[in-house]
């Protein structure tokens, strides 16, 4: 029989998952896998558990529970070994800006379902300096929106929590002056945003309409200091339908596969939706086609899929 090691986080959005545990291993078992369930305890403990069950040498399979930083800590353990698993993720966050990319289905037991008839697809992850992000690492104004809002509003308002805390921010924005080096360009501005992302959804709000997990490349978009206030908030506004053919005066959207980012004073990033590091200076890499998912046939794939093993029949 095969084996699962399923790293669920029991806190994570409304603790729902607390209730449908029982039918998500009902649904692995029937799969074919004997379940281990690995509840998290504290910040990284989903990170030191990939690493053992990749260590361990006898399963099969992750599957992860949670929001977008449950998964990145999972990431990180990945990384870390030698010999990375397959990777499921069923979210149970609130906003789970990868899974929506990945069109995985929000209901936790269709998740399941889902993953099980699923097959394994390779799709780029970043490092930043020495630690990996799997859809964006952002600094900026609204960065800090992801952290500090608190969970109790985010269970309650989901997305819009992330506008509301954000609207508080819009009079302490600053910019900050950088110099962007990538793919043989540079650029030197007073930037307010940035993000390196791969992923359609940030918080829920932004939203690209075009975009490949596994091409080799990030979307990277910057927003230099506008002239005049008015044209922030034209700005800021326009960032929640970003259309890629647009005009943007102050916005800079491009592709890139390594970046670097260099200010002489330490700048706030997140990775993921959670703290990343405070630093002045930013080395970016994708690293092309590096984790394998485990994903439902009707998800984005972009590279030739590798079959999972069969799947026996569990009445047999």
């Amino acid at each position: 029989m095969k084996k699962l090691y399923f790293i669920c986080n029991l806190l994570s959005g409304k603790s729902i998952m607390r209730n449908k545990l029982a039918g998500v291993v009902d649904i692995f078992t029937k799969a074919g896998y004997e379940v281990v369930i690995r509840p998290t305890q504290a910040r990284m403990d989903a990170c030191s558990a990939a690493e053992y069950a990749c260590l361990e040498g006898s399963y099969d399979l992750i599957v992860c529970s949670g929001g977008d930083g449950t998964l990145n800590e999972v990431v990180q353990g990945l990384m870390y070994s030698e010999k990375p698993l397959p990777v499921g993720y069923i979210p149970c966050g609130s906003t789970n800006d990868f899974a929506r990319g990945l069109r995985i289905p929000m209901d936790i037991e269709a998740a399941a379902e889902w993953l099980m008839c699923g097959h394994l697809y390779h799709c780029d992850i970043g490092v930043f300096n020495r630690r990996y992000f799997l859809y964006i690492a952002a600094f900026g104004a609204f960065t800090a929106t992801v952290i500090d809002t608190p969970q109790n509003i985010k269970n309650a308002l989901g997305h819009a929590a992330y506008l509301l805390n954000a609207m508080t921010q819009v009079s302490n924005i600053r910019p900050f002056h950088l110099k962007v080096e990538y793919d043989g360009e540079v650029l030197e501005d007073d930037y307010l945003f940035g993000m390196v992302t791969n992923t359609a959804s940030v918080g829920g709000v932004l939203k690209l309409k075009s975009f490949m997990l596994d091409d080799g490349t990030f979307e990277v978009m910057l927003i230099r200091n506008p002239a005049r206030t008015i044209d922030l908030h034209h700005t800021l506004r326009a960032l929640l339908n970003i259309d890629e053919d647009m005009d943007w005066t102050y916005v800079q959207f491009f592709r890139a596969s390594h970046l670097r980012f260099i200010s002489n004073e330490e700048i706030f990033w997140t990775l993921d939706g959670e703290y990343g590091e405070k630093t002045s200076y930013a080395e970016i890499s994708n690293l092309h086609r590096a984790l394998p998912l485990c994903i439902g046939d009707d998800s984005i794939h972009n590279n030739e899929p590798v079959d999972m093993p069969q799947q026996e029949d569990a009445s047999e």
